[in-house]
């Protein structure tokens, strides 16, 4: 009803958060104000879930703002008995995304112990793989609120782009990106390449690096069988070839040192002469 303004929800408290959510958007244009009204009895005869939910539909009521609305919801509700165990209890205390990432490195030690006679064919192909390269650098690399200006929409973007593990899932990021809010500032570009680097860095078994004062370091991962592998013996050969190149070690971890590394683009192109297809 393109006209109707103003809507009445009988019995709120039996409903759930998202489906309160999804009803009241049912009124109302950009150009014509609209009212939601709650009918439910005194608070004092609800359950505690039913008055969150109906606190929490009056205290978030602007627009977008459906992201604080699904995290509140999944914080009453909780994410349920995963992998056994009462797993939901600790998301209020580390975060949904820190418990979403704890899980899957659970998970991915038990492929590569317990069971991983059932996941042969994965890990042949994923042995060598790195999970997650950090960087460290001084660099500026953000997504400045001149570009993106609501806060909300920010923390969105920053989100979806840690959950882009390849190079397809980040072009189409970049285009998303640039097709909704136009050409990319500097340090909007410094921001890509960094989780570009991090995913070659990762690839060439780099679980570490650091770009700080014109200077690159990449750490290598602990796992002595890395060392025989034909990922890491072509880089040597490539690597032979740089003077500006040395290799060290440090806590018990050899690096790759290389010298006059002052920006990104630099480091980025470094890691991607180390490809394998790029040698």
């Amino acid at each position: 009803v393109p006209n109707a303004n103003t809507i009445f929800i009988n019995g709120a408290q039996n409903f759930g958060l998202s489906e309160l959510h999804q009803m009241r958007g049912r009124v109302g244009r950009s150009q014509r104000k609209a009212f939601c009204y709650l009918l439910a009895p005194p608070f004092s005869t609800l359950t505690d879930d039913a008055r969150r939910r109906l606190e929490t539909l009056a205290y978030f009521s602007d627009l977008g703002s459906g992201f604080q609305i699904a995290m509140k919801d999944l914080d009453i509700r909780g994410a349920g008995n995963v992998l056994g165990g009462e797993q939901s209890g600790f998301i209020t205390e580390i975060g949904f995304d820190m418990y979403q990432k704890i899980l899957a490195e659970a998970l991915q030690e038990l492929k590569q112990n317990e069971y991983k006679d059932l996941f042969q064919d994965q890990q042949e192909t994923k042995t060598l793989l790195v999970k997650e390269c950090v960087l460290e650098s001084d660099l500026e690399m953000r997504l400045p609120e001149e570009y993106v200006q609501a806060d909300e929409e920010r923390l969105l973007l920053y989100q979806n782009l840690s959950k882009c593990k390849t190079s397809t899932e980040l072009e189409k990021f970049t285009t998303d990106l640039i097709d909704r809010f136009g050409t990319l500032p500097k340090v909007a570009k410094d921001l890509l390449d960094s989780v570009r680097l991090q995913q070659i860095a990762a690839a060439l078994g780099f679980e570490k690096i650091s770009l700080k004062m014109g200077k690159c370091i990449g750490t290598w991962t602990g796992d002595s069988t890395y060392f025989q592998s034909d990922t890491f013996m072509n880089m040597m050969q490539i690597l032979h070839k740089n003077p500006k190149t040395r290799i060290d070690e440090k806590n018990g971890k050899a690096r790759l040192v290389v010298q006059d590394v002052s920006t990104l683009k630099q480091a980025l192109d470094l890691f991607s002469t180390l490809l394998p297809n790029k040698n």
